[in-house]
Formats: structure tokens, sequence, C-alpha cells
């Protein structure tokens, strides 16, 4: 038993050296830190860790065979609960989920939970031979469209491919994985990792139809009319929000999802690529979630000299990862904390050259438990930059609920959907970002597999 009270460190790149390249910044434990951090769970007889865990994945067991050195074990008790266990090991934020129930945690750090699902997921995909093929299913006869090709739709079109369901994948974009495509940046999430999971899918017999935008291609009715039984919709949450302050609408202002998707789908920081892109000068990044980070840090590797991530609320209050925060200051991103804009301003050719921020003083705690930040009257001042990135959240496409009759949903666009993705409308189910509004990756896929057994209770499948 390994008692250190530390996690097993994992190796990263150095942090003046990956702020340049688009390149994993974490480079996965080799097999003998695997074996060293496995080491330090102790296989509790009732383990908390499950229950923190969105997809249950069987955790004491899958870091048992870690410890008898059968990876490949490993991977299939994370695989049977885990449509996307190399997404998950990557991203997920384990430490708000299973490492936070963790027994280790009370006296140290908790287990490295994710790190080892990564080790296993990543020695899978190492060793896994080319021509390799998972057993025929039994197909049951019914059939299910699954709208939305991000981590809620993925999870459940995996559950429902095993149970024996013939699922097609519509997905608006031109190559599935939806957020985990557009969204997240090659330097956390390798968009190699993500196509692997998606083959895996297509291993099981699940379909997919690209450049399918549901609402305008094909509607819900008319995916009913074709013979699917019932349909998931999982279309995340892709509508940026904005301040609704003056000179948001000047050359150089992107909201998030518009500039991640041009550096990460449409691969804007390859120079073979002739995506055009914000590049150089000074960037304001406005929010402090993952997503703010992901875009600050993405603007430092294309060449920006300056990024600021603008928050009116203090460093304790950012919503984004300590690990994300952690890595950008590393970066040398710079943190304008309880700073909020009020204006951008441009030059005479429209184009973005300043941004007027207030400072902020935190007052009492508001709905969200968080001390509401008030503006110190007089405190004025202005930042000159040349970018402007807006990462205030995002809410669902409307396209959806406007063309489908008897769908339910709140005054923020989101799909009103009970426990088991439920909705107001016969036969649809929904889950992800566009029930909830912009969460997590592990969340989403939480949802998609709950949806999948309800749509199998539904289908009156065993």
């Amino acid at each position: 038993m390994n008692n250190s009270t530390v996690k097993t460190p994992i190796p990263e790149q150095e942090p003046l050296v990956r702020n340049k390249n688009f390149e994993e910044v974490a480079l996965g434990y080799t097999e003998e830190q695997a074996l060293l951090e496995a080491d330090r769970c102790i296989g509790c007889k009732n383990p908390l860790c499950i229950s923190g865990c969105p997809v249950e994945v069987r955790i004491p067991e899958f870091i048992s065979k870690i410890k008898e050195h059968d990876y490949e074990g490993a991977y299939t008790v994370i695989n049977s609960t885990n449509s996307l266990p190399a997404v998950c090991g990557r991203v997920c934020p384990q430490e708000t989920q299973c490492e936070q129930k963790c027994i280790r945690g009370v006296k140290g750090d908790p287990v490295g939970i994710g790190r080892l699902e990564r080790f296993a997921a990543d020695w899978h995909s190492a060793h896994q031979s080319s021509d390799h093929k998972p057993a025929e299913i039994k197909k049951n006869g019914h059939r299910v469209a699954v709208v939305g090709s991000g981590p809620a739709g993925l999870t459940c079109a995996g559950d429902l491919a095993r149970a024996g369901c013939k699922v097609t994948v519509f997905e608006a974009l031109h190559v599935a994985g939806g957020v985990l495509m557009y969204g997240i940046p090659e330097f956390r999430l390798p968009k190699a990792v993500v196509q692997k999971e998606v083959n895996g899918l297509r291993d099981l017999g699940v379909e997919f139809s690209c450049d399918s935008v549901i609402g305008k291609t094909f509607t819900v009715d008319e995916l009913f009319a074709d013979g699917y039984e019932a349909v998931f919709i999982g279309s995340g949450a892709g509508l940026p929000s904005f301040m609704n302050i003056e000179g948001e609408s000047l050359q150089g202002v992107y909201s998030a999802n518009e500039y991640l998707t041009r550096i990460n789908l449409m691969k804007a920081y390859k120079d073979e690529y002739d995506t055009p892109r914000p590049a150089g000068g000074t960037v304001a990044v406005v929010g402090g979630g993952n997503v703010a980070m992901d875009a600050a840090r993405c603007a430092m590797r294309v060449g920006a000299d300056k990024v600021y991530i603008i928050y009116r609320r203090s460093m304790e209050e950012l919503p984004a990862r300590k690990e994300e925060v952690h890595h950008a200051v590393e970066e040398q991103i710079e943190f304008r904390l309880l700073n909020n804009p009020v204006k951008i301003y441009g030059d005479e050719k429209g184009r973005v050259n300043k941004i007027e921020c207030i400072r902020m003083e935190l007052g009492e705690p508001d709905d969200s438990g968080r001390r509401r930040p008030v503006p110190v009257e007089g405190s004025n001042f202005f930042l000159d930059v040349d970018t402007v990135i807006m990462a205030l959240g995002t809410s669902p496409n409307p396209l959806i609920k406007n063309t489908t009759s008897g769908l339910d949903t709140n005054r923020k666009g989101c799909i009103i959907a009970d426990d088991d993705g439920r909705t107001s409308r016969e036969g649809v189910f929904a889950g992800g970002d566009v029930v909830t509004g912009a969460a997590t990756v592990i969340l989403a896929m939480g949802a998609g597999k709950k949806s999948a057994a309800a749509i199998l209770k539904y289908l009156g499948v065993d």
C-alpha cells in the first residue's frame, strides 16, 4: 500500500514551451506512475467515489485491475458504464465529483481517479489491434434517433446500441463529436482521441448523419414519420451570450463559441488551413469559466502578445476548474479580477482598440451563493486591446424548440425534462446542456445514460 498523502505527479509540458504550441499539456502517467498511484487506493468496502460519478464507473474495481497489471481489464470495467473513458480521463472535473468523495482526500490528496482512467483508456488505445471488432450485438428491432453528437448524445447512443437498438446520430456540423470537437482545445483534448471514441460507437453499429440540422434538414416530426420510435435531443447549448454593452458589434469582438470553433474545429492554429483568426496584439477575454480559460490559452498560443482575463469577482469565486486556472497562470495569462467591462471602443475603421472597465467589490451573496459584485463608483479605467472575446455562457439554439410542437421549454429556452429525460412530447427525451444550460461533459454523459435507460423502458426492452 502506498501511504503517500500526495497524488503521484503527472508529467506536463513546461509552461513557457506549451503556451506556444497546441500539443497536449498533461502527458499522462507512465506504467510505473499509474501503478504507484493505483496503490494509494484502499479499496473501500463502501466506495463513496462511485456515488460521485454521474455514470457510475466502478472505480475501485478498475483501479484494482491496474494494481494487478490487467490494464485491458481496467478499461473493460470503465467502458461497461462509460462510453468515453479517454475523454473523461482528460476533461471531467473529478475534483468535484468522484475524487471529492474519496476517503484518501480526508487527510491529503484523493486518489488520482481521472489520471488512472486516462491511463487505462490510453493503454487500451495503444494496444488494441487495428482489426479488432466488438462481439456482434443481437438487434432488438427498435430504431432511435439521437440529435447531437456531443457527450450526452454519444453516451445515449452507445447505451442504446449495446442494448440492440438501431441508432442514428444526427449532427449539425461536418464531423461528429459536438463540443468535444469545436469547444475544447487540442492541448486539453486531442481530436484524434475524440474520433477514436466515436469510431468505437461506429463499431457498435451506431450510424452518424453529419451536416444534418434538426429543425431545418429534418424536423423531429419527420424523424418519427421516417420510422424512429423515440428521439433523444442532446443538441447542447451553442447560442452565445453577450453583455449588451456599447461596442460589442465592433470588428474584433468575438463570442468564445466562434473563436474556439475557428481554432479547434476549423484548425486555425495550423498554417496549412486558411481559417481566419485574430493573432498578435492584446486580447481581453471576459468571463471566468472553463471556456474563458480555453479562449485565453488559445489566444496566447496563436500569437497574442498579452492576454487578459477580465472577471467581475475574485479568484475564490472563479467557476473554472482550479487546474485550468493554475495552467493559465503558469502560461502568463494576466487575471484582471474584480473588474467588469462597461464599454468597448473602436478606431475610425470600426475595429476594437480599447475597453473601458469598472472596478468591483464583493457584497452580500446572491442566489448562486456567491458574493454579489458591486461597482465602485468613479473607478473606471481603460485597457488598450486589439481583440475582445466574450465567454459569458451559452443557451440552447431555439431551432428545435421552434419547429417541434408540444415541446415545453423554460424562459432560458432549455427543454424541460424530468430526471430520466422525459419531455412533454411523447417519445421525445432530452438531456445535457439543452436541458440544464451550459454544464460539464460528465453531467451531460450522466443525462444521456439516464435517458437511454428511460428510452429502453419506453420501448419495452428488458
